[in-house]
């Protein structure tokens, strides 16, 4: 099955707030954004005009490749509260 399809076969109910907090300072300062790629879910995207990462936190997969990748360790990464965040099914 491709990855296309198992990111479709999950669930979400996304918070209010993000769970996801870059510092946004050092994101100006990344030569790599390695964020924007590392994410299988593409939740982060660099936009050149405003000079910004920007989250997109509602289709995380919680993995945590984008904390390990982080070249300036700058990303304050937790799980959603309560009932929030994914949920994943077999199959």
């Amino acid at each position: 099955m491709s990855l296309d399809k198992k990111l479709f076969t999950l669930k979400y109910l996304p918070d209010t707030q993000s769970h996801l907090k870059p510092n946004k300072e050092d994101c100006k300062n990344c030569e790599t954004k390695a964020c924007t790629f590392i994410c299988p879910a593409q939740v982060y995207e660099w936009s050149e005009e405003k000079q910004e990462l920007i989250v997109k936190y509602e289709n995380c997969l919680e993995c945590g490749a984008c904390r390990i990748a982080c070249e300036h360790k700058s990303l304050d990464w937790e799980y959603p509260k309560g009932t929030k965040g994914v949920t994943f099914k077999q199959g």
